[in-house]
């Protein structure tokens, strides 16, 4: 999922291209909030105006309120565009460390199922997914686990470079030189300093963009386990519970809920109940 940040804040500049008002601003933190269910914070009138000003010079419109005016008309690949230009994505390899050997334990398990469901919903450039997928080759002792990982997010910008599984050396330098000899490929010649996730990985997951807004998910369960960490704290409560309130029957009853390091579920008691750190299942689990 992409994730707005604060590294373009800062004093406004005095020398901006376009006119950028309050008015504008408050459409734009309105447009992305109905879209994407995104709050964005007062603070980030310089960040969206350093974002949104390179859509305008690529579309070719000489304000904002033309801009704007245009997107409302429904334009959907400009919808596209704007929703990417606003977001960014920060991720890692095997990032909150304290849930792979959970999943795997919870996999480990269900070994007699004939197929284990994953479902990661906000893949962003595929750290995440992929280090499902070997902590799922780890947990069968296999490349070819009984196991398929959906992994979805919003940016279709980010599930292009995931899927093409290619990664800078410096992006695993703190992976184990074991799992990165296992896992990856090395880039040489004009690829030297990159690596490529191995195809065993890459046949395990199936990526496809997916807004958790929309009302409707083109999505089948039940998923054994859902990763939704890190996302949920730029939605307000009420987002949230839209979003969890879905998540319920695709769950297999005994499934797991993977929640980020900042997020808690509390507001939602009635559908997920903690069970260990950022970890939930289903409160009422004979749905």
């Amino acid at each position: 999922m992409g994730l707005i940040t604060d590294t373009e804040d800062g004093p406004e500049s005095k020398t901006r291209e376009y006119n950028f008002t309050q008015s504008d601003f408050d459409r734009v933190r309105k447009l992305i909030y109905r879209h994407a269910g995104i709050s964005l914070s007062i603070g980030k009138q310089n960040m969206v105006y350093s974002r949104l000003a390179r859509r305008l010079r690529a579309t070719g419109f000489d304000s904002f309120d033309e801009y704007l005016d245009y997107l409302e008309r429904g334009n959907s690949e400009e919808w596209e565009a704007f929703t990417n230009a606003l977001t960014t994505n920060l991720t890692a390899f095997f990032r909150e460390q304290h849930h792979f050997p959970i999943l795997e334990r919870h996999v480990e398990k269900r070994k007699s199922h004939n197929k284990i469901q994953l479902w990661c919903s906000a893949s962003s450039t595929g750290e995440e997914p992929y280090s499902m997928a070997m902590a799922m080759v780890q947990a069968f002792k296999s490349y070819t686990p009984p196991v398929h990982i959906l992994a979805t997010d919003l940016d279709t910008n980010v599930l292009a470079k995931a899927q093409m599984g290619i990664y800078s050396l410096d992006k695993l330098e703190k992976l184990p030189k074991e799992k990165l000899k296992q896992f990856f490929l090395k880039g040489k010649g004009s690829h030297a300093g990159s690596v490529k996730v191995c195809p065993e990985l890459q046949n395990l997951i199936t990526f496809r963009q997916l807004n958790l807004l929309n009302d409707n998910w083109p999505i089948r369960g039940p998923f054994d386990a859902i990763f939704c960490r890190n996302v949920m704290i730029y939605f307000d409560k009420q987002t949230q519970y839209k979003i969890l309130k879905k998540f319920v029957p695709l769950l297999a009853p005994d499934g797991l809920l993977f929640a980020g390091h900042s997020e808690s579920f509390q507001h939602a008691i009635d559908l997920f109940k903690l069970r260990e750190k950022t970890v939930y299942e289903l409160t009422n689990r004979q749905r």
